[in-house]
């Protein structure tokens, strides 16, 4: 009797530990939650603060000036001829510095772009004024082109790929849409905004190809970036909405309930309403293959894939694509319209001194051929280093690197881009 009561005991004793361990696990639970989001406001405030301290007065970025041998290089004239415009009172008038030394914004680069082009125009050479300012021509069928950057493994340098894409395309002289398709809004961020504080509701492309009748202008959505020639769309995590908005539509159309456009011809659908306005979209894709990734290919001319070498991301890029030829397919039998002007894969964060990096790269271009760009994104310190202030290269001056680094990074950069700028004018015609 005595053991069964000691037992009786033990039992209601470890029932009654067990209730308060049940507590203290939900406790902890509850914590956990509150924790996260302490975090989250902490490091927001944080980033704040970097923000403020980086970008006085306003916490807003801004470019820095060109010397007038970087402004002569970006418009494709001499020097000399900068100061022969600038002595005879012609086109925007710089910044003079220590020394007499010229300084141009990025806004007055574009200004003596199109002053140059109006002088060729007026003399009748067109080659010549369109090398000045590289705008589309519509009357001669030049199409927006839409260029999607995609690749559903984090990692593979696919918004540093686009930032600088969307970059080189304003410094050569295109009117560019930058769109951050992707809710982690790491390219909004290097355009200095902090999606939390300043965006609220509707600001993103969500806002746009909604399906209710919150629906905006996309023009209302495009904001202004302090990168002259580059507006943008930004993204938060507001455009996981439409992940879980698209199946209820889909279901809706099934019954009869909704007849507006197809959720992939809704992304195409709110560009062509501001394409008079730009030469060149460019979508960062978020790093998943779901609607947006689908609507944003149904929209592109061209896509880019980016791709590092390393045999995992290799094997997880051929899944990639045989998804993506799968639901592209299927999209197509919906009466998706689906022509690339090209698609090109772009080797990133390579380093050339390593033997199985370079294997891969090897392997792929004699497997895909012409498709892997001929130049790679190199692996570098000064992108790394860049990004510390929410920067891109082509950004930071050349005096905060060593001149071989900079240097080195700015010229395999730019190869890059060039490439793909090349392939946008031959999409042209030109």
């Amino acid at each position: 009797m005595a053991d069964m009561k000691e037992n009786e005991r033990m039992a209601a004793s470890a029932k009654k530990s067990g209730a308060r361990s049940g507590e203290a696990a939900g406790e902890q639970r509850v914590l956990a939650d509150e924790a996260i989001a302490r975090d989250a406001r902490a490091l927001s405030e944080q980033l704040k603060a970097m923000r403020e301290r980086l970008f006085p007065p306003a916490s807003m970025k801004s470019l820095r000036a060109f010397s007038s041998g970087e402004a002569a290089k970006l418009i494709g004239v001499s020097d000399g001829y900068l100061r022969q415009l600038s002595l005879a009172g012609e086109g925007p008038q710089p910044e003079t510095g220590i020394g007499g030394r010229r300084f141009y914004s990025l806004a007055d680069i574009n200004a003596l772009r199109r002053h140059l082009a109006e002088q060729a125009l007026a003399k009748g050479n067109q080659a010549k004024a369109r090398s000045y300012l590289p705008h589309r021509d519509t009357a001669r069928g030049e199409h927006l082109q839409v260029i999607s950057v995609t690749n559903f493994k984090g990692g593979s340098g696919k918004t540093t790929s686009a930032v600088h894409l969307a970059q080189y395309l304003a410094l050569t002289g295109h009117r560019v849409l930058a769109v951050d398709l992707d809710p982690q809004a790491s390219l909004s961020a290097l355009f200095g905004y902090q999606p939390e504080l300043d965006l609220t509701g509707n600001d993103t492309l969500y806002g746009a190809i909604r399906y209710d009748d919150q629906v905006q202008p996309l023009s209302d959505i495009i904001r202004g970036t302090y990168f002259a020639g580059v507006d943008l769309v930004p993204g938060n995590i507001e455009l996981q909405e439409f992940e879980h908005m698209t199946p209820q539509a889909l279901a809706r159309r099934q019954n009869g309930q909704d007849a507006g456009p197809l959720f992939f011809a809704r992304i195409q659908a709110a560009l062509q309403t501001v394409e008079a306005d730009y030469d060149v979209v460019v979508i960062d894709c978020p790093p998943q293959l779901g609607y947006l990734t689908l609507s944003a290919l149904c929209a592109s001319t061209s896509v880019i894939v980016t791709v590092h070498p390393q045999m995992l991301d290799v094997a997880s890029m051929n899944q990639f694509l045989f998804m993506t030829a799968d639901l592209l397919a299927v999209v197509r039998e919906a009466g998706g319209t689906l022509n690339f002007d090209f698609l090109r894969y772009l080797v990133t964060r390579f380093e050339p001194n390593d033997g199985p990096q370079a294997q891969i790269v090897g392997f792929m271009r004699s497997l895909f051929g012409e498709r892997v760009l001929t130049s790679p994104m190199l692996k570098s310190t000064a992108v790394s280093d860049a990004g510390l202030t929410k920067q891109t290269l082509y950004e930071v001056g050349r005096e905060n690197f060593t001149r071989t680094t900079y240097d080195r990074a700015v010229e395999a950069m730019s190869a890059v881009n060039g490439e793909i700028e090349a392939l946008i004018h031959a999409a042209w015609g030109r």
